[in-house]
């Protein structure tokens, strides 16, 4: 049976503006996949063979034996990005397996290319065991220059991205959990402005103790927000609650020991009493009676899709500026604002780890193109904006310097 799926035009366009997609349409462009390889130097005649494969290609790879650092020059290893995933936590999809993750991670190689000018391919891999991954990554490190990974349930997803930055010399990046994080931060400098606030004044509430919420709290306190609550399905997090008590070694325990200083406890309906700002990044909804708690002037960031914890129109009766996830709305929060950028410059400066100076920079430079006009419904430039990866780039390569 066929369905249609309707979505905006383009990336800025009004929510009344829509382009409706068939099925039929939908899977012929995933025929045979979205990506291929193609050859960067000619093949047309004897000599060019000679001098890409053999003989020639045998003195590169003797150049390379001498002296291993040319194969950041002589190869593409250096400008490679895979993007690994074991298919535990797909879009909104959840543990769907690794063969079914497959097109998602081939789109996301498609967007490095398209956005950060970076050769990506994806690999998805049939276990779930941490040192396993760990152990085939490192074995096949000689084939490629940084490591995004992608859709892995927390809390996995922490002791995966932590062993990997430890066992490999490239930039390691799970973009659910930092790529969301940067394109939060870069959002709320600027809505902090269009409600005449400073960004370190702000009381944040952040729903979703998982991969995303975890690493978005994290990269506000880094950014000086001192007042940040983070909430799970048990309520809000704090050193004194007996199961984070319990879990000394646990991600939600260490952050539970810089986060809540008013030491909030109870749901979100305590949580939000007198909050700047609600930032969502779980399934669960947000009642309106809650959004009468928050302060004057509020900061709606409802980020769960395809469906947002509060709906644009609730929430922009009581809040001041409102974004989400969607495409649809203003204020895209949107992680290709962030990786490709992120990547390319780390890449680019010869960086080892993607370190949190360089996450500040680029969401910085994101916060700047949209500077300039500034609106409650423009905090942030659209993913389609063709000075944002170049703009995150040159900011995380200078970043990368800086240190």
């Amino acid at each position: 049976m066929s369905t249609e799926t309707i979505i905006p035009a383009d990336s800025t366009s009004p929510a009344e503006t829509v382009t409706v997609l068939s099925d039929e349409e939908i899977f012929a462009s995933h025929e045979g996949g979205k990506l291929s390889i193609s050859s960067t130097v000619p093949l047309a005649s004897k000599r060019d063979l000679s001098i890409a494969y053999t003989p020639g290609v045998a003195q590169v790879s003797r150049a390379i034996h001498a002296n291993p650092e040319l194969a950041k020059t002589l190869t593409w290893a250096q400008r490679l990005v895979v993007v690994v995933s074991d298919g535990t936590a797909v879009l909104g999809l959840g543990n769907i397996g690794a063969s079914a993750s497959l097109p998602v991670m081939e789109g996301k190689s498609a967007l490095f290319k398209a956005f950060g000018e970076l050769d990506s391919i994806p690999l998805v891999l049939n276990t779930t065991d941490v040192d396993e991954i760990v152990e085939t990554l490192v074995r096949l490190r000689p084939s490629f220059g940084a490591v995004n990974l992608e859709d892995i349930a927390a809390p996995r997803c922490f002791e995966l991205e932590e062993k990997l930055i430890e066992a490999l010399d490239c930039p390691v990046m799970h973009d659910d959990q930092h790529g969301t994080a940067v394109v939060v931060l870069a959002a709320l400098t600027n809505a902090a402005k269009v409600t005449g606030r400073t960004l370190e004044s702000l009381r944040v509430v952040v729903s979703g103790a998982g991969a995303a919420g975890i690493a978005v709290a994290e990269i506000l306190l880094t950014a000086g927000i001192g007042d940040v609550v983070l909430l799970d399905s048990r309520g809000a997090i704090s050193a004194d609650r007996a199961d984070i008590a319990a879990d000394p070694a646990s991600k939600k325990a260490e952050l539970a020991a810089r986060s809540n200083p008013r030491g909030v406890t109870g749901g979100p309906g305590e949580a939000l009493l007198g909050a700047d700002v609600f930032v969502g990044v779980s399934s669960a909804k947000l009642d309106e009676e809650h959004l009468k708690l928050m302060n004057h002037s509020s900061i709606v960031f409802a980020l769960s899709n395809p469906d947002p914890e509060v709906l644009p129109e609730v929430a922009s009766k009581y809040a001041a500026v409102v974004a989400t996830g969607r495409s649809d709305f203003p204020n895209q929060i949107n992680n290709v604002l962030a990786f490709p950028g992120i990547f390319r410059g780390a890449l680019d400066a010869g960086a080892r780890r993607i370190t949190p100076a360089m996450k500040l920079a680029a969401a910085r430079a994101i916060a700047e193109l949209a500077e300039d006009d500034l609106t409650a419904d423009y905090i942030v430039p659209s993913p389609l904006d063709p000075r944002v990866a170049p703009a995150v780039s040159a900011a995380v390569a200078a970043a990368v310097e800086a240190e």
